[in-house]
């Protein structure tokens, strides 16, 4: 199989990029259909001339799709100047001289071209996300369980489940405003660890931030929701969360695991 490899060093910590990858905006362009505004795990993708990939990999390691005839991988590495983005693209050839001459002259032509434009559409995602506003959410776990709470608004979302949370305000830290997010929304008190995952582009400059938290004391009662929920890794796949969040599910399980 064929595979043609690029790289490039981005000037952003890896959870931006890694958001910045979930971003379809950065694949729309090329003729590729998506479901949505975010890559998720699972995520069928269709592309010129009939090809279908499927999302295998979202995480803060880089994003990864396969199909019949083609893979897609992007690999992301922490460096002291930024993030090293590795591209890799692999196809299965067509046998013979002609085979070999649309590889060469064709396949690796193309596949190059697209990862030049796309690095530089990354590059330019990147620096409006670490300029973007903050929405936090915490990932609040207890005895191997991770809190959830139901919308109860807007209409088009009641009924959705969502990570506790909300916007940063002007001057606020985001672990600040997270700890008063959780009393406003759960009437507890909060310890505020590390990040979970990437941060998840909401809008062009809006992201959502999600950070491990442990209970201070106290029971979550649902003050602005419908419910809340104790979840299971095993659960997080089956609930019908919100976009954002659903992105979020791989992290939360390997936090919960």
């Amino acid at each position: 199989m064929p595979e043609l490899r690029a790289s490039a060093l981005v000037d952003a910590p890896v959870p931006v990029v890694a958001g910045a990858l979930l971003d379809t905006s950065l694949i729309t362009g090329f003729g590729v259909r998506v479901p949505g505004p975010l890559l998720c795990l699972g995520d069928v993708l269709t592309g010129p001339f009939g090809v279908r990939l499927t999302v295998t990999r979202a995480d803060l390691s880089g994003v990864s799709a396969a199909g019949d005839f083609l893979e897609l991988h992007t690999d992301l590495v922490a460096t002291g100047a930024g993030t090293m983005v590795v591209d890799r693209v692999a196809w299965t050839s067509v046998r013979g001289v002609v085979g070999r001459f649309a590889d060469v002259a064709v396949g690796r032509g193309m596949a190059l071209r697209v990862l030049e434009k796309r690095s530089a559409l990354l590059a330019r995602r990147c620096e409006e996300l670490r300029a973007a506003r903050v929405v936090v959410g915490a990932a609040i776990v207890r005895d191997g369980r991770l809190l959830a709470q139901q919308r109860s608004y807007p209409e088009s979302h009641a009924g959705q489940w969502e990570l506790p949370g909300g916007r940063v305000e002007p001057g606020e830290k985001p672990a600040d405003a997270l700890v008063r997010e959780c009393v406003e929304e759960l009437g507890v008190s909060v310890v505020v660890g590390e990040q979970v995952g990437p941060d998840v582009p909401l809008k062009e400059d809006l992201v959502l931030r999600i950070f491990a938290a442990e209970l201070a004391g106290g029971e979550p009662e649902a003050l602005e929701h419908n419910a809340v929920r104790w979840l299971t890794a095993g659960e997080l796949p089956g609930l019908d969360w919100l976009p954002a969040d659903r992105v979020l599910v791989p992290a939360l399980q390997e936090l919960l695991n």
